[in-house]
C-alpha cells in the first residue's frame, strides 16, 4: 500500500515547465524555414543555372544575405532540437543521453559556424 501523494510520486521526474520552451522553439524554428526555405530555393537554383559572379552579386545585396544568413541560423538550430528530442527518447542510458545531446549540439553549432563563414568568404572576397 503506497501512502504518497501524486505531487511526492511526481518529485525528481521532471518538470513540465522545462519542456514547454524547447517544444516552443522547433515550432517557431520551423515556421521561420518556410518563408527562408523560398530564399534557399533561389539561391540553389541559382548556383545551379547562373554564372558565378551573378550568384556573389544576388548574394551581396544586404536582404538576400541576411535571409540566407537566418535561414542556416534556424535549420542547424532546428536539426539540434529535433535530434536532442530523438536522442532523450530513445537513449535509456542517463550518462550517453547526456553525451550525445552535447556532442549533437556541438557538431551542428560547428556545422552552422563552418557554414557561415563560406557564405561570408563568398559574399566578401565574391
Amino acid at each position: 500500500m503506497d501512502f504518497r501523494t501524486p505531487i511526492a510520486k511526481a518529485r525528481g521526474l521532471g518538470s513540465a515547465k522545462a519542456g514547454t520552451s524547447h517544444w516552443w522553439m522547433q515550432r517557431v524554428s520551423a515556421v521561420a524555414l518556410v518563408p527562408l526555405s523560398f530564399w534557399l530555393i533561389v539561391f540553389l537554383d541559382l548556383c545551379l543555372t547562373s554564372p558565378y559572379q551573378q550568384t556573389v552579386g544576388w548574394l551581396a545585396v544586404p536582404l538576400n544575405s541576411v535571409c540566407i544568413v537566418a535561414w542556416i541560423v534556424a535549420a542547424f538550430y532546428h536539426a539540434a532540437l529535433g535530434l536532442q528530442v530523438v536522442i532523450e527518447d530513445y537513449v535509456a542510458a542517463e550518462g550517453v543521453k547526456i553525451v550525445s545531446v552535447w556532442a549533437v549540439n556541438l557538431v551542428f553549432g560547428f556545422l552552422a559556424l563552418a557554414a557561415l563563414l563560406a557564405l561570408f568568404r563568398i559574399i566578401l572576397i565574391g
